[in-house]
């Protein structure tokens, strides 16, 4: 790892989602793409925990996030009406971009594990920035 990037082994948050008719399929699983859906609620809640709102940073910074690169497994089905405990964990940072190390689970069963990699850009142009030194700071202490 080089001397710009940093490990981060720390306790993760956690944000509880309930799983509506909206997420499941004509099976009433979850289908799988909204696992993305569910780990982005809870990045921007993680943000938002931090003190940094989404929208203040695209404002106020001219800075936001995007999702660069996702893998996610899949290890076991959620259902209507299941209270899911999603985790937001940073495992890299770098000067312009995130890894973030994020799991779904159920009553102490894992649903899915992902990495989402996610870039600081400039709002209007969309080309990568430093993330801001105050939001990087709050990410990886």
């Amino acid at each position: 790892m080089s001397d710009d990037r940093l490990s981060r082994p720390a306790r993760p948050f956690v944000f509880p989602v309930r799983v509506y008719w909206e997420d499941t399929d004509a099976g009433g699983v979850v289908f799988y793409a909204n696992y993305l859906k569910f780990f982005e609620r809870a990045r921007t809640e993680w943000l938002r925990a931090l003190g940094h709102s989404q929208e203040r940073m695209r404002r106020e910074a001219g800075v936001m996030f995007v999702v660069v690169h996702t893998e996610v497994k899949y290890l076991a089905p959620a259902r209507l009406d299941d209270l899911l405990h999603v985790t937001v964990q940073v495992r890299e940072a770098g000067k312009a971009a995130l890894v973030i190390a994020q799991e779904a689970w159920r009553d102490g069963t894992l649903l899915a594990q992902g990495d989402i990699k996610i870039g600081c850009v400039d709002a209007s142009t969309f080309r990568p920035r430093r993330i801001p030194a105050g939001i990087l700071q709050e990410t990886t202490t």
